[in-house]
């Protein structure tokens, strides 16, 4: 069996077009595993209201951080899937769950290269509904309805790999290194507190009252987004020798009316901004390639609420991107995965 890799991120409108934005958002917001809600609820929400409302001024926000080569995610994407080819010998494919580039082209595009085996590396850290999960399925579909012959093995949450904290402390390290801040945001995106319901596989441990997420070894941890958050920022927080006090969790990017998961990271840049402090860094571990949520919902609307509030100096730490030695962890687990005489498929 020819063993290939497909990389997959969330995905891009075409253009920051509203025509092109609307058509992404419709397929995006569509998903049951992103807006979770009966199909009559989803449609009514989406199709009734947002698709009717936001594309103008979603547009108008990728407008801002659009870049000559196209959308920022999909291009550093691209760069990504490039060094990591250059490091191992398999086939390396992209694909995104949203948007143009399918699930459906990356796989034929490994078949096409002979591979009936394939692991799918979706680019999360951390395990959610709407990010792993919908991969996972989608790819299942795929596979059943058009490619019979490939046998698929699924990448679990590599959060806690110890060469991706390195990573990511590294990265977060060279920013911090000699800036003056007073503290650091690890901004991760939001879910509905439901989502983290519905991953639990022990049927209602979780209270949601954040006590849980410490416990090490529980069994619903595999598919706690918000456990998975909170370690890695724990995780590097130890790597990087950071005080208590001086770093905190938060969430962003909520939609709608629903509780999501808390503290909120615009409310938190506010509130710390009005309560003195005047220096504050921000990353994003949730996010592999700066893209919207990042460069645009932080990078920007977030310095402009810090600044509205009295603060002065707001930092803003990028994704790992395209960095060498991200790429290289990606490479290691890929070649753990071609060793191991126990892959078992998904």
């Amino acid at each position: 069996m020819k063993k290939g890799i497909l990389l997959v991120n969330l995905g891009s409108p075409d253009s920051p077009k509203p025509k092109d934005v609307k058509k992404y958002l419709g397929e995006f917001l569509m998903d049951e595993r992103v807006i979770d809600v009966p199909l009559w609820a989803r449609t009514l929400l989406v199709k009734g209201i947002i698709l009717n409302t936001r594309p103008k001024a979603s547009a108008e926000a990728y407008q801002k951080i659009w870049w000559d080569e196209g959308s920022p995610l999909i291009v550093l994407s691209e760069r990504l899937q490039e060094k990591v080819q250059g490091k191992v010998d398999y086939p390396v494919a992209l694909a995104m769950r949203y948007g143009s580039m399918t699930l459906k082209k990356g796989i034929q595009e490994l078949v096409d290269k002979g591979c009936t085996e394939i692991k799918t590396i979706p680019l999360y850290p951390q395990f959610a509904m709407a990010t792993t999960e919908t991969i996972d399925v989608k790819v299942d579909e795929l596979v059943a309805e058009h490619f019979p012959q490939v046998t698929i093995t699924r990448t679990p949450a590599f959060y806690k790999r110890e060469d991706y904290i390195n990573v990511l402390s590294k990265s977060i390290g060279e920013i911090l290194e000699g800036l003056d801040y007073e503290h650091i945001l690890f901004s991760y995106h939001g879910v509905p507190e439901r989502h983290i319901r519905k991953s639990d596989i022990t049927n209602g441990n979780c209270k949601m009252n954040g006590k849980c997420c410490f416990k090490m070894g529980s069994k619903q941890h595999e598919f706690c987004y918000r456990h998975q958050c909170e370690i890695t920022t724990v995780n590097v927080a130890k790597k990087l020798g950071l005080k208590n006090g001086t770093y905190s969790t938060t969430f962003q990017s909520r939609l709608g009316f629903d509780p999501w998961l808390k503290p909120y990271t615009d409310r938190t840049i506010e509130r710390m901004g009005k309560a003195g402090t005047k220096k504050m860094a921000i990353v994003t571990p949730a996010f592999v390639s700066d893209c919207l949520e990042t460069l645009e919902e932080i990078a920007m609307e977030g310095e402009e609420i810090f600044h509205e509030v009295g603060g002065e100096e707001f930092t803003v730490i990028p994704c790992l991107n395209d960095r060498e030695d991200f790429a290289q962890v990606l490479a290691n687990m890929i070649e753990e995965w071609a060793s191991s005489d126990k892959t078992v498929p998904a």
